[in-house]
C-alpha cells in the first residue's frame, strides 16, 4: 500500500545531520516536512502529536541528561509515542533515544565506529526495508550503543557493534547507522566533527575518499529503503483521535 501524504515531523540535534537523501523522497511523495530543533523548540509536544516522526542524530549521549535536560523530554515523549506503535524512524542518536524510551540501556561502547561499511542483516533484517541496504556500505558514526529493547527485532549488526538496527512492528524503525548521508555534502560532517576525528586519530582524507566511492550507491539504496518503510505505513501516519 502506498502511504497517503502526511506531515513528517523531524527532530534535529545538529544542523548538518539533516534528512539528507531522505528529503527529496519525502517531497516527491507529497509529504510536508516540519523541522524542529532539539533544545530550542518544544519537541516533546511535537513528538507526541506527529503524524510521522523522524528523530535524527547528534554528538550527545542519551545518558547526559544533566548537561542536556531536553533529552529527558524527548525520551518521555517517545515512550508515549512508541507505546502506541506510531510511525517513528530514528537515526543514530534518534535510535538510541528510542531504545531508551523502550526501556533499554544506552551506554558508551568503548570504541568509535566511524567510517563506511556494510551491515550484516539478520533474517528479520532481510525481510525488512533494510534489505535494500544489503551489501551496500553505509556511514557509521558513533561511540555509544544500546541493548535490544524488549519486544523488538534485531535487524542488523557489524563486527564492532551487534545492535545496529531494530524494529517494533512495521511502523517503528531504529537505525544506529546513517543511511541518509549524502556524498556531495559530506564535507560538512568532516568540518563539524573535526575535533572528534582528531582525538580519535581518524584520517579525514580516507573518510572523504570512502564517501566518494560509496556515497552514490548508498543514496539510491537508502531512498529505496525509505520508500519501502513509507509504503508499509499505509494510513498509519494519521493522527490519533
Amino acid at each position: 500500500m502506498t502511504a497517503r501524504p502526511f506531515t513528517v515531523t523531524v527532530v534535529q540535534h545538529l544542523a548538518f545531520e539533516d534528512l539528507g537523501s531522505f528529503e527529496p523522497v519525502l517531497r516527491e511523495r507529497g509529504h510536508a516536512i516540519e523541522v524542529l530543533q532539539a533544545g530550542v523548540d518544544d519537541v516533546g509536544s511535537a513528538i507526541r502529536q506527529a503524524e510521522c516522526l523522524v528523530v535524527l542524530g547528534g554528538p550527545i549521549g542519551v545518558y547526559e541528561t544533566e548537561a542536556y535536560p531536553f533529552v529527558v523530554d524527548e525520551i518521555e515523549a517517545l515512550r508515549e509515542r512508541l507505546s502506541a506503535r506510531r510511525p517513528t524512524l530514528g537515526i543514530c542518536l534518534g535510535a538510541q533515544l528510542m531504545a531508551a524510551a523502550l526501556g533499554a540501556r544506552v551506554y558508551p561502547g568503548g570504541h568509535k565506529e566511524i567510517g563506511w561499511g556494510a551491515l550484516q542483516l539478520t533474517p528479520a533484517g532481510q525481510a525488512s526495508p533494510l534489505r535494500h541496504l544489503d551489501g551496500v556500505p553505509v556511514l557509521h558514526w558513533h561511540g555509544d550503543t544500546f541493548d535490544l529493547p524488549d519486544g523488538c527485532e534485531l535487524l542488523a549488526s557489524t563486527e564492532l557493534y551487534e545492535r545496529q538496527a531494530f524494529s517494533l512492528g512495521p511502523k517503528v524503525l531504529g537505525l544506529q547507522c546513517h543511511p541518509e548521508a549524502e556524498a556531495r555534502r559530506f564535507e560538512r560532517w568532516l568540518i563539524g566533527h573535526a575535533g572528534e576525528l582528531a582525538s580519535a586519530g581518524i584520517d579525514v582524507r580516507a573518510l572523504r575518499e570512502q564517501a566518494r566511492e560509496s556515497g552514490p550507491e548508498l543514496e539510491q539504496a537508502a531512498q529505496r529503503m525509505l520508500l519501502s518503510w513509507l509504503n508499509g505505513l499505509g494510513d498509519a501516519g494519521a493522527p490519533a483521535h
